[in-house]
């Protein structure tokens, strides 16, 4: 497996990348309901553009990961971004995200 594709399933299946080290999610954001983490980390010389986009339901806190190609010279402008799509992607799908 390439090694970003690699270091992508680390990160999703709760293992840290050989070459990033885990930084805490950054404070949330309230958006519709919502909460976005922006959670971007070290990669290939910048920061990669990631976040939580969390939902208190009934049955708990839901919860959604997502993971960016883009990569920003800094961690403040991959913070700005992760929020950005965040919203983005609670415009486009809603609840359905965690479906």
């Amino acid at each position: 497996m390439p090694s970003i594709l690699k270091d992508l399933w680390n990160r999703f299946a709760g293992g840290s990348a050989a070459n990033s080290r885990e930084e805490p999610a950054g404070e949330a954001v309230e958006y519709k309901g919502f909460r976005i983490r922006p959670a971007p980390y070290s990669a290939r010389g910048g920061y990669q553009t990631a976040g939580i986009i969390e939902k208190d339901s009934e049955t708990g806190m839901k919860e959604h990961r997502f993971v960016r190609a883009e990569t920003h010279p800094s961690k403040d402008e991959a913070t700005v971004f992760a929020i950005v799509k965040g919203k983005q992607i609670i415009d486009e799908q809603g609840d359905r995200i965690f479906g």
